[in-house]
């Protein structure tokens, strides 16, 4: 994972490999963190490279959507995996995310 500055002034958190009990601990540290740090406009975590999500992920991106509101940051996921994209329309959670229904290829989806 890391985290770098668009020259917009949007923070980018790409994230590569798993999301789980292994790896959660680092991102929503890195979420939370760089909210309370650094308030962007906009925070851009980046799934691409995303090839697994437990539930202690989706539970690490919700800990990060609700940091941002609370500090009044947009929160956007980009290029969501198919795998990822399922897992938060099966939990229930991909609405809240701004996610369609069903995947229309890779794109930046913004609540």
């Amino acid at each position: 994972m890391t985290t770098r500055r668009q020259a917009d002034g949007a923070i980018v958190v790409d994230v590569r490999g798993t999301l789980d009990a292994a790896t959660v601990d680092a991102l929503r540290e890195a979420l939370v963190g760089t909210l309370h740090s650094d308030r962007p406009a906009s925070m851009i975590v980046d799934l691409t490279y995303v090839t697994f999500m437990d539930s202690q992920g989706v539970g690490a991106l919700v800990t990060g959507y609700n940091t941002a509101r609370e500090t009044g940051t947009r929160f956007v996921l980009r290029n969501p995996s198919e795998f990822v994209h399922r897992q938060l329309r099966v939990t229930g959670l991909a609405e809240m995310f701004g996610l369609p229904a069903a995947p229309a290829g890779r794109q930046t989806y913004t609540p």
